[in-house]
């Protein structure tokens, strides 16, 4: 293995872009990126990865992957591992994916910026970082690029009538809760990579991940963390209750009805970890902590068990996968019945685009806030939100445009073409 310290340079969104530019110049494949609160760094970026459609099956799998040893005692380092994404599983009966259901690819080496602002070249071989690299890390200059995306907004009669029928379903007993979604659809102008640059400049979500190849792109600028694996300890934080910026954020713990989303949210998450957590070693270490989100106030839970020895990154995802903020209560009942309520496929949206590390382990996103882009230029921005017996239809309808709302109203950070 091969750490060198490259010291402090530009933020993550400028060297993303220099990185870009560099692979073009070269005709390289792109890079892809982590920006935000990542293995306790503020950016892990990939400065070249060809990603590839894969089963998704093998998602975020390190069998058979190159490791390097460490000292015990060492510092958490990252070096390389598989970056990608897999999408939500389940399929409406007349839909069909935009994207593969999974990709990504595997890197030796990264560009990581730590939580002081330092760039360090980590690699998971003996090879120095390459000038460029290190050019690109500390002195970018490439100007911001044009984009612009022209948005459509969902059809607000079809979410309607989703709510409606999981009203229905909760009077009836057939599920407690259900994360009912609806869709924008756009047309991109300009390059995935310069929207998601300037999107999370922007918006500084805790959890954001590009990643893009011949399939097309994903940007996502999640909040919200699925699971992070580090050893035999396991933690997610679902999110369940949201808030405009501008109220009041002690109102959501005020909520009956966001408390009571987010406390059976956290039971279920409880559950699917229990599937295969030592006994005992499930707990929540937070509940219902208030954070806020880019044009929003969450109700945050954390919920963390110890798994064990040998427990895989397939079992996790076995056992927990897709994440329980956008499933629903009873899980296996509320995915049946969203099969019906939603017309469209959700695609990446609500799976889990992240990092799996040999040496630092594995940290997935939940997929939402996040814009996939297929090979033509289509865009797509999937939104939603939690249904409680005590949801209001037109009140359900605006948290979705308030969740989207940081994202549809965004502006290149060059002139717009």
């Amino acid at each position: 293995m091969r750490i060198e310290r490259l010291g402090s340079g530009g933020t993550p969104a400028a060297v993303l872009r220099a990185l870009a530019r560099l692979a073009a110049d070269r005709d390289a494949p792109a890079p892809a990126a982590l920006i935000g609160d990542w293995f306790g760094s503020r950016a892990v970026l990939a400065p070249a990865v060809t990603t590839t459609p894969v089963p998704p099956r093998t998602a975020f799998d390190l069998s058979g992957r190159p490791t390097a040893d460490r000292e015990p005692g060492d510092r958490p380092l990252i070096g390389g591992g598989w970056i990608g994404y897999l999408g939500y599983p389940d399929l409406p009966a007349d839909g069909a994916r935009a994207l593969p259901a999974a990709a990504g690819g595997w890197t030796d080496s990264v560009l990581r910026q730590d939580a002081d602002g330092c760039w360090w070249y980590e690699s998971l071989t003996e090879n120095p970082c390459p000038p460029a690299w290190s050019e690109a890390a500390t002195r970018p200059d490439p100007d911001p690029r044009p984009w612009h995306v022209e948005w459509t907004p969902p059809d607000r009669a079809a979410h309607h009538s989703g709510v409606t029928r999981c009203l229905d379903a909760i009077a009836a007993g057939e599920v407690y809760q259900a994360c009912v979604c609806a869709r924008y659809t756009g047309r991109m102008h300009g390059d995935p990579l310069d929207f998601f640059a300037d999107a999370a400049d922007a918006t500084r979500p805790a959890r954001a991940a590009y990643l893009q190849g011949p399939w097309g792109a994903v940007a996502s600028l999640s909040p919200e963390l699925y699971l992070s694996r580090h050893g035999d300890r396991v933690t997610s934080s679902p999110i369940k209750g949201t808030l405009p910026i501008g109220a009041d954020p002690e109102l959501l713990r005020a909520s009956v009805k966001d408390v009571a989303e987010n406390v059976m949210i956290v039971d279920l998450v409880r559950n699917d970890l229990g599937h295969l957590a030592i006994p005992g070693t499930v707990v929540v270490t937070d509940l219902l902590g208030v954070h806020p989100a880019p044009g929003v106030w969450h109700l945050v839970s954390t919920v963390a068990a110890t798994v064990p020895p040998g427990t895989t990154t397939a079992d996790l995802l076995d056992a927990s996968f897709p994440p329980a903020s956008v499933t629903g209560c009873p899980k296996h009942r509320a995915r049946q019945l969203l099969r019906v309520w939603e017309p469209h496929p959700r695609g990446v949206y609500c799976g889990t685009v992240g990092f799996a590390s040999p040496l630092a382990g594995t940290e997935l996103n939940v997929a939402i806030r996040t814009v996939e882009f297929d090979a033509d230029g289509n865009a797509a921005l999937g939104v939603g939100g939690g249904i409680t017996i005590d949801s209001d239809p037109d009140a359900e309808w605006q948290e979705c445009l308030d969740k989207a709302s940081s994202i549809v109203t965004l502006r290149a950070a060059a002139h717009r073409i």
